[in-house]
């Protein structure tokens, strides 16, 4: 089996995460959560095993380079 990394869409993110839209865009914009990648010209979405990383320690977890 092929170890691919899936990019999930914000309605996933909010479902697995359990914040709303307002929190996680303002915690992109503090650097305490991941940031998306373009998907599309209109779309983006977020690498699952960085979200994964984000659930398994909120508190903790700083992305290495704060969103501007």
């Amino acid at each position: 089996m092929s170890n691919t990394e899936r990019i999930i869409r914000l309605k996933t993110v909010l479902d697995r995460t359990g914040l709303s839209r307002s929190t996680i865009y303002r915690k992109i914009a503090e650097g305490t959560f991941p940031s998306q990648v373009k998907i599309s010209v209109h779309g983006a979405g977020w690498h699952e095993s960085a979200i994964n990383r984000w659930i398994a320690d909120p508190v903790h977890y700083r992305e290495k380079e704060p969103a501007e």
